[in-house]
């Protein structure tokens, strides 16, 4: 049995998703607002640093102005089968013209308003940083 939940969120963000994409899609991007630091590697491996932990993780899907998958790199036996994932996925109300950032988390904390605290925690500097 997996010890993993997924926690999902929905963020409004006041900005364009062209404006936001690079925020969720490169490394420095990231580095701005969701972890300590984010370095890329020459094999394209992430390596998010959080309270001086590394946590490598692979790119694994992603579209344009639209959405990305960062796959946690196995730990132990459990994550090859069950690997940790973020997804962020950027949507559009197309009656509100509003722009959503959607948070798929899918790891170890198995406390849904500890994962809404630190989301929302990691979202508002994001909005910061936009002007959203």
């Amino acid at each position: 049995m997996s010890g993993k939940s997924e926690f999902k969120a929905d963020f409004s963000i006041n900005a364009s998703k062209k404006m936001l994409y690079p925020y969720i899609f490169t490394a420095s991007g990231l580095a701005q607002w969701m972890a300590d630091d984010v370095t890329i590697n020459e094999d394209k491996i992430f390596d998010f640093m959080w309270e001086g932990e590394s946590h490598k993780a692979r790119m694994v899907a992603h579209r344009l102005n639209s959405y990305v998958r960062f796959e946690f790199l196995p730990v132990d036996d459990e994550d090859e089968d069950d690997p940790p994932y973020i997804e962020l996925r950027l949507e559009m109300n197309e009656l509100t013209q509003s722009v959503f950032l959607l948070v798929s988390d899918y790891s170890d904390i198995n406390d849904n308003e500890e994962s809404l605290d630190l989301w929302t925690s990691l979202v508002d500097t994001l909005k910061e940083i936009v002007g959203g």
